[in-house]
């Protein structure tokens, strides 16, 4: 996409929701890392709002994806109700502006600004990765609790996939993966055999926030959920699906800055504290915990080879797509799950 004013895109939208309170000035806070873009804003008079603008995927899935958490904030009880960040509402809806010029196409919006409490430390102790274990485990149930009041999802893991496999049948989609179509082809083809084995009609969906980085949640001293934000890999679909990212956190290498999606963190004895304490809370099945693998090739298929190129910037997501075919798909078919079934004794 070619050079955009972000912050006049962002003047726009905030005068088409409320005119009547001007922006006195707007910081960029973005991480600088993917294609999404955060800002700081600033109104006349002291107040503050927050602004995310994309253009990653879909704008109809964006919308939706920010009214099923708007659905999921205002739904959650004691202690979590005050967790996630709230996007602002106009005429009994989630605000989402949408501004199209030529080949532009950019989505924005609000949020409330929600406190932050304390960081867990770059590289968790087993108590902090114990803790973790047991307070994540609650939350989960508190968001199954809340399922039957969720809007419907239009994003499946299956209908994810299958639009994979029909990209891959375009002049586009061909001409993108043409070193490696039949491998792609066949890795999609996988996921949705096992998916159909291991789940599918099995096990219950729940909203789940896939991306828990150390860097966009917060904890009390107490090291309790206190709060949660930066929402780019929310869906309804299977709890396991957040577990990548637990393992990620809880690694001996400590939650990496460097975009690499490695599996043997899944196996990490680390990650298995974590297991542990969350399996007493909110006891996991053998169906789940064997589905494990194939939550990370999805992962994969869909983060890295299938939005890759728009999520990420140009650099990040040439290396990754790489060492999707040299690392992490090759990685998988070794990968067993015996050591932690017999650890949770399922």
């Amino acid at each position: 996409m070619r050079f955009v004013d972000y912050p006049s895109i962002i003047r726009f939208a905030w005068a088409d929701f409320d005119a009547s309170r001007p922006i006195e000035n707007i910081e960029d806070i973005s991480a600088r890392v993917s294609t999404n873009h955060v800002f700081r804003v600033n109104l006349e008079g002291g107040d503050r709002v927050i602004a995310k603008l994309s253009y990653f995927g879909k704008y109809e899935h964006f919308k939706e994806d920010h009214r099923l958490i708007h659905t999921l904030a205002n739904n959650l009880l004691y202690p979590f109700e005050n967790v996630l960040a709230k996007s602002l509402v106009k005429n009994n809806q989630v605000y989402v502006y949408r501004h199209q010029e030529e080949n532009i196409d950019v989505w924005v919006v609000f949020y409330n600004p929600i406190r932050v409490a304390e960081k867990l430390p770059r590289r968790l102790e087993e108590h902090h990765i114990r803790k973790l274990g047991n307070e994540i485990a609650r939350f989960h149930k508190a968001c199954a609790s809340v399922s039957s009041v969720m809007p419907k999802s239009s994003k499946t893991l299956r209908s994810d996939i299958q639009d994979l496999l029909d990209m891959l049948d375009t002049d586009t989609g061909r001409y993108e993966h043409r070193m490696n179509i039949d491998a792609l082809r066949q890795q999609c083809n996988l996921f949705l055999e096992n998916r159909k084995k291991m789940v599918a009609s099995s096990v219950e969906t729940m909203p789940v926030f896939l991306d828990w980085n150390i860097g966009n949640f917060s904890v009390t001293e107490k090291l309790e959920l206190f709060s949660r934000w930066d929402y780019d890999w929310f869906r309804i679909s299977y709890r396991v699906m957040d577990f990548y990212f637990f393992s990620r956190v809880c690694s001996d290498a400590g939650d990496r800055t460097v975009f690499s999606y490695l599996i043997s963190p899944l196996a990490e004895e680390r990650f298995g504290w974590f297991l542990e304490e969350y399996h007493k809370v909110y006891p996991l099945t053998e169906r789940e915990v064997r589905f494990l693998p194939e939550a990370y090739r999805f992962f994969i298929l869909n983060y890295v080879i299938k939005y890759g190129r728009y999520f990420f910037h140009r650099t990040y997501a040439t290396k990754l797509q790489r060492e999707a075919y040299e690392i992490y798909f090759p990685s998988i078919e070794t990968f067993s799950v015996d050591p932690i079934l017999k650890n949770l004794n399922l």
